[in-house]
């Protein structure tokens, strides 16, 4: 019963005017940047952290998190009127929100995955209060070695599971180390390639660096590939608030009863694993509706439990990934890795400690999961037409609004010119990185780890005199240190198994 008075205590922090205000601001925001296609949670929080640093930091976090979750509700409602995903995490809504919504059903479509998002994301938080307590309560013992092999575990897996190249996710994560790198060494004190730059001794700021890979990257591709240019969008599919033809039927419900437990059970699970994420949670849950169907002919034609199963598990995703960020500082997406860096900012470590040390904080932010998951129901039902006069917007008109947000909200955290050109830099960089198949978000997330995991490092030899052996004689960092071989291991073997499948079926797997 101790995580109900855990929650309890969350809520009397959370149910304040101001916190509330923000919940709402932030859950709204997030259903607008989830709306435009490639404006995911990870740009939106990038763009809009400047405009926090005035905030409390539980209010502000509070407000960032909400922009995270949010914007899962908000990218399926392009997905299910015009079959545009506003992200990933949503493209396995448009295989049969699309199809429902042809068939004159997008009333039913949106309130069903509203409750089935609201109900995923309540089982997350709930989940999230169980089990937050062991895994800090777990933590709590480690010391440098294990910290290190946890930053590394977070960067080798975020590089692996981003992006179709693996290759160009560890790259992506090389090029976050080399800038993490810039400024001041922790140990001796010596510059290292600031390259007399006053304004680079203590490194390079997190936020420039997120919003211009973020932002002005997604920017600058949605001019390069035309949508600035678009005078006409796709054409959106007319819904009524009219009695039956916008309230799902009692059949859909049923069809769909045990279709969201599932999915927020898979999508719990699967959003704790660090870079694995909303995405492969939706669509693993398509999957196994699909399979557990009794008609499974019906799925991409417009099965209700297809629209249900995958929105229920990214949402739980979402609140999943909370538990790894909160307790042991790792982040499993590029939105967490921008979450983590806005608690560095306001001297929060995220970690065994977080709980104890800020519970104020800590449960705070976890109850207001829970609130901001009621208020996107309702805001969800409510503003549905809102949103569809947004959904139509030309990107002419949005283009040199983001543009200004992003370079006045860079400037004004410091007052640097040189963190304005680190901005324009890294924009190009994102854009470059889209185009060619690389990954912002494990750039963002080595950024983030690099710092972290060096000092681990260091503290670790300095305690062992520079003996290696220090990951391998403690037996956390032992099993953390298999547990990394068997990440590393896994992929191979897997590409293996294929290879013997596909000669034993008589595929020519050369061509």
């Amino acid at each position: 019963m101790e995580f109900l008075s855990n929650l309890m205590h969350g809520f009397e922090v959370a149910v304040t005017p101001t916190n509330i205000l923000f919940l709402v601001i932030g859950a709204f925001v997030g259903m607008i940047v989830g709306i435009f296609p490639g404006f995911g949670p990870s740009a939106g929080i990038a763009i809009l952290l400047p405009l926090t640093f005035s905030l409390h930091p539980t209010t502000a976090i509070i407000m960032l998190a909400g922009i995270y979750y949010g914007s899962m509700y908000g990218g399926t409602i392009t997905s299910i009127l015009i079959n545009t995903p506003g992200e990933s995490a949503t493209v396995a809504s448009t295989l049969d929100g699309y199809p429902l919504a042809k068939q004159g059903r997008a009333g039913p479509a949106l309130v069903m995955q509203a409750v089935a998002s609201f109900i995923g994301g309540t089982i997350g938080v709930i989940l999230i209060c169980s089990l937050a307590p062991l895994f800090a309560e777990v933590a709590i013992s480690f010391g440098p070695p294990e910290y290190f092999m946890l930053m590394v575990i977070g960067l080798l897996t975020i590089t692996i599971m981003t992006g179709e190249n693996k290759r160009n996710g560890v790259v992506s994560a090389l090029l976050g180390l080399a800038i993490a790198t810039v400024g001041v060494d922790v140990v001796s004190g010596m510059q290292r390639f600031t390259f007399g730059s006053a304004e680079l001794i203590n490194g390079i700021d997190f936020v420039p660096v997120a919003i211009g890979l973020f932002g002005l990257g997604e920017l600058f591709h949605c001019v390069y590939t035309g949508l600035h240019k678009e005078k006409e969008k796709k054409e959106i599919i007319k819904f009524s608030y009219r009695g039956s033809q916008f309230w799902p039927s009692v059949k859909d419900y049923l069809e769909c009863k045990f279709t969201v437990i599932r999915g927020s059970i898979i999508g719990f699970v699967v959003g704790v694993l660090p870079g694995a994420g909303a995405t492969v949670a939706s669509l693993m849950s398509y999957s196994v509706e699909k399979k557990l169907s009794k008609t499974p002919e019906k799925f991409g034609k417009g099965a209700m439990a297809g629209l249900a199963g995958p929105e229920s598990a990214n949402n739980a995703a979402s609140a999943g990934a909370m538990i790894p960020l909160l307790t042991l500082g790792i982040p499993g997406s590029g939105s967490t890795a921008v979450l983590l860096g806005a608690f560095l900012m306001w001297g929060l470590q995220p970690g065994p400690l977080l709980m104890e040390q800020n519970p104020d904080f800590a449960w705070g932010l976890i109850s207001s999961m829970y609130l901001g998951n009621m208020v996107l129901l309702l805001v969800n039902i409510i503003a549905i037409p809102l949103f569809v006069k947004i959904i139509q917007i030309p990107y002419r008109m949005l283009t040199p609004v983001i543009l200004i947000l992003c370079i006045i909200g860079t400037f004004s955290i410091h007052g640097s010119i040189v963190e304005t050109w680190i901005l324009l830099a890294t924009g190009i960089i994102g854009f470059l990185m889209k185009q060619y198949g690389y990954s912002p978000a494990a750039l963002v997330l080595a950024l983030v780890l690099g710092p972290l995991a060096e000092n681990s490092l260091r503290q670790s030899l300095i305690t062992s005199g520079g003996n290696l052996s220090i990951f391998v004689t403690r037996p956390v960092s032992l099993t953390l240190f298999i547990l990394l071989l068997l990440i590393l291991i896994f992929p191979i073997i897997k590409g293996y198994i294929d290879k013997k499948k596909d000669k034993g079926s008589g595929i020519d797997v050369t061509s």
